[in-house]
């Protein structure tokens, strides 16, 4: 198999095309009407792909579905393809959690159906199977949308039409990888849903916010006033007055483009134009030193 780095494209045969064949495959297994596989293979003679972007799998999920197997078999094939240069192995395209719940039930054989993508259709077929998941946490919803746009080239624009959402779902989706490891480790827990989470972006520490609202149990709305205003104040009634601004209110060209920017470099960036004036500043804030090198690498092209 050959490990060539995919190139960014348009739409085209790419994301159109391939969302036919997922959306057959998630539909069918919702409406449990079985799909005729190709043939079927041994467990072991399938692997998973190892690009997949999907890495965790709830292990009572899996369970779950491990029994409905020993009892009904595999109701929908794996979508898989051929080994480079191996006649009789296979890589999953999608249904990785019906094989491990398989190897769970010891089935030794699975149906499959086969078909010839390439290294770049694969990994979008996975991350468009994942975006379909009704499972899928916010941070991985997130990491789809930006893996699409970022190795394949697609825009907001595109992938909302594609995808049957809207761009500013996706925007504010992808928003939510500029807030630190620990907060959206909460996320993925169920902590704090993706409303707290957006809610956090644009204070200084959304770490510490966020370990407050969680210990609170505060609703969304509560957040947002939180990190307007600063930690506690809206817990005291002296603090509701309001407060005279020190700064005039940003225009909405402006917050768009901050938000568009901080969507496609899924970093915080804030723009201080001065009034009046050409000139102003730009502020990117990097939540780890693996964001400072890709904006490093960003710069320097």
């Amino acid at each position: 198999m050959t490990s060539k780095k995919p190139q960014p494209r348009g739409l085209g045969r790419g994301l159109s095309a391939l969302m036919a064949d997922v959306s057959a495959d998630v539909t069918a297994r919702k409406d449990d009407t079985p799909r005729r596989p190709d043939l079927m293979v041994p467990v072991e003679k399938v692997r998973p792909n190892p690009n997949q972007p999907r890495r965790s799998f709830d292990a009572t999920l899996l369970e779950d579905l491990a029994r409905s197997i020993s009892e009904k078999g595999i109701i929908q094939p794996l979508i898989v393809r051929l080994v480079s240069g191996r006649a009789d192995e296979y890589e999953i395209v999608a249904g990785e959690r019906r094989w491990r719940a398989a190897q769970m039930a010891k089935l030794h054989q699975i149906p499959v159906l086969i078909r010839d993508f390439d290294d770049t259709e694969v990994l979008e077929v996975a991350i468009i199977e994942n975006i379909q998941r009704a499972d899928l946490n916010p941070v991985e919803e997130a990491s789809g949308y930006q893996q699409l746009m970022q190795k394949f080239g697609h825009t907001q624009e595109k992938l909302a039409e594609a995808l049957g959402k809207s761009r500013s779902h996706i925007a504010n989706s992808i928003r939510l990888l500029a807030l630190p490891e620990e907060v959206l480790s909460y996320v993925r827990d169920g902590k704090l849903s993706a409303g707290h989470a957006r809610a956090l972006i644009t204070v200084d520490d959304p770490a510490a916010l966020a370990r407050q609202v969680i210990q609170k149990s505060l609703s969304v709305r509560e957040t947002e006033r939180l990190a307007k205003s600063g930690p506690g104040n809206i817990f005291r009634e002296s603090d509701q007055r309001p407060k005279p601004r020190k700064e005039p209110l940003k225009d909405a060209d402006t917050k768009a483009l901050e938000e568009d920017l901080s969507a496609n470099l899924t970093m915080k960036v804030q723009i201080d134009h001065i009034p009046g004036r050409e000139n102003g500043q730009i502020t990117i804030h990097y939540a780890s030193l693996d964001q400072l090198d890709r904006l490093i690498g960003m710069l320097s092209i």
